[in-house]
């Protein structure tokens, strides 16, 4: 690979890293009727494909006739990627059950009211 290579790649990545960032403002700025929430998530993962590939084809050099070494990277990079987005599944999962309101309990700890004991003790 060239300098030329790096560069095309490197461009490559900031305009798609840009282009999400853009197409959220577009939604926002339309009232969220366009692009729609679907077709939104559908973007950022149509972009983030699109980048995965950029990357390993001008920053790993996947696409090289000496495949067989490139190999471990394109595998730590597909347990790389699977760690992350996984992960932060799991963390906003969780995140999500934990942070569920119990309307039986009566009682909140930041910004509201604590209910008073009935007794004093």
């Amino acid at each position: 690979m060239t300098l030329r290579s790096y560069i095309i790649g490197y461009i490559l990545c900031v305009l798609l890293t840009v282009a999400a960032p853009a197409l959220l403002w577009l939604h926002v700025y339309n009232h969220h009727r366009f692009p729609t929430h679907l077709e939104l998530g559908i973007a950022f993962a149509i972009f983030a494909l699109i980048q995965l590939a950029v990357q390993l084809i001008f920053f790993l050099h996947v696409g090289e006739k000496d495949n067989r070494s490139n190999l471990p990277s394109l595998f730590l990079a597909l347990i790389v990627v699977c760690i992350l987005v996984g992960g932060t599944l799991w963390i906003m999962q969780n995140l999500s059950a934990n942070m569920q309101m119990d309307d039986s309990i009566n009682q909140t700890y930041i910004g509201g009211t604590i209910t008073p004991q009935a007794e004093n003790d």
